[in-house]
């Protein structure tokens, strides 16, 4: 197993040079869920929930979410995105609403953690817009699908 790169030789957290690292173009895909009950996901697929347009505003926050992600997490470099899409869409077989996100970039580092910051903080924005209806939601499942790019290449989730 490769050792953690964000501690040097001492055991002290840093982060990463990758001042020597090529430009390449990355990209990365992660999702996730939120689950709810009934009412709930038909209040957001309807529209008839009172806040309004539920899956568009977090659409929205989830972008803004991965152009914020090196503000969030200590040791994230912060990158200049050139594409980012997030896809909400109901799931009523599950009581949920998926959520994919895309993060592209062409640079020295990886866009795995803009993806994953995506996806949670789209899936928050759902929770925060219909918490008056039903607290009980449960975000999960999130994870990273694939990336793509530098010096490791293509990885996907099997």
């Amino acid at each position: 197993m490769n050792k953690l790169t964000h501690f040097n030789s001492a055991g002290e957290a840093h982060m990463v040079d990758v001042g020597e690292k090529a430009v390449t173009q990355r990209m990365a895909v992660a999702e996730g869920r939120i689950r709810m009950q009934p009412e709930t996901l038909r209040l957001i697929i309807e529209g008839g929930h009172g806040k309004g347009d539920v899956l568009g505003i977090a659409r929205i926050a989830g972008i803004m979410g991965a152009k914020q992600t090196s503000n969030l997490v200590p040791l994230c470099h912060p990158l200049m995105l050139t594409k980012v899409a997030v896809d909400l869409t109901p799931q009523p077989d599950e009581n949920a609403v998926h959520c994919r996100a895309s993060v592209h970039t062409a640079g020295q580092t990886g866009v795995e953690m803009e993806a994953l910051n995506a996806v949670q903080i789209a899936l928050l924005t759902v929770y925060d817009m219909c918490k008056a209806v039903d607290r009980g939601m449960v975000i999960g499942d999130v994870g990273l699908l694939e990336k793509r790019g530098g010096k490791s290449g293509t990885w996907q989730r099997r």
